[in-house]
């Protein structure tokens, strides 16, 4: 992503704005998104996190220099992961699953309300050009054109703000461990895989996890970065739509 943002199109000055943007949105989405960890396992009764200090929003509990650094440069990375206990839960199977979840849909509200607050600027900027609001003026206007009524750069802030949280929520739910999808998927299919199957997949995830990574960087193919931009796109047009109707 680092490089990608380097090569685009642009002045210096628009590619430094962009990386800073960038920087800003990963540190702000990864810090909200290991909170969510930490506050909702003091909901359901441990306080693991929360005596550790990582029950906050200051980033500098979050962040893990590696995952940040290869977030960075391939575009998918990691925080520190927050640190339970699930024997204090009151109810251990809802409680895990809550918690595990709880970061994947802090993002998922951060990419619903960034996407909302494109589309505004995307029928305001339509509405001042005396363009319709529709399906192909929305697409060619967020993703072909800069704007001109409404400041580039807050299109291009909350633009990462929608995609890189879409990126996040998608990415944490593949069951591969120590992602969140892993712990779901443990509690969901564990008894029927069996604990040989769980302990191996546990064994082995971050080493699939980062071949996946490294593969998808080299070839060039993006199964995952294919199903986050129909995700963000088609929910950006959506609520466009919609506003449209409205005003």
């Amino acid at each position: 992503m680092l490089f990608t943002i380097l090569r685009g199109d642009g002045d210096l000055m628009t590619k430094i704005t962009e990386l800073v943007f960038y920087i800003i949105v990963i540190v702000v989405s990864f810090s909200f998104h290991e909170f969510a960890h930490a506050f909702t396992a003091h909901l359901m009764g441990d306080d693991t996190a929360r005596n550790m200090g990582r029950m906050t929003l200051n980033p500098l509990a979050h962040i893990d220099p590696i995952g940040f650094v290869v977030l960075l440069v391939a575009g998918f990375g990691w925080a520190k992961p927050v640190p339970v206990n699930s024997r204090n839960y009151r109810n251990y199977r809802k409680g895990e699953f809550l918690v595990s979840f709880a970061g994947i849909f802090t993002n998922l509200i951060i990419m619903l309300v960034s996407a909302l607050i494109l589309a505004f600027l995307a029928v305001c900027e339509l509405k001042a050009r005396g363009f319709a609001v529709t399906h192909e003026s929305i697409t060619f206007l967020v993703f072909r054109v800069v704007p001109e009524a409404v400041p580039q750069q807050l299109f291009t802030l909350f633009y990462f703000f929608c995609f890189i949280n879409a990126g996040l929520a998608v990415f944490n739910l593949i069951p591969i461990f120590p992602l969140d999808g892993s712990h779901i998927f443990d509690l969901l299919f564990g008894k029927l895989l069996g604990p040989k199957v769980i302990m191996w997949m546990h064994r082995y995830g971050a080493f699939i996890l980062m071949g996946l990574i490294l593969v998808s960087n080299f070839s060039g193919f993006s199964p995952l970065g294919i199903v986050i931009q129909f995700i963000g796109k088609s929910v950006i047009k959506l609520f466009a739509l919609i506003l449209g109707a409205i005003f």
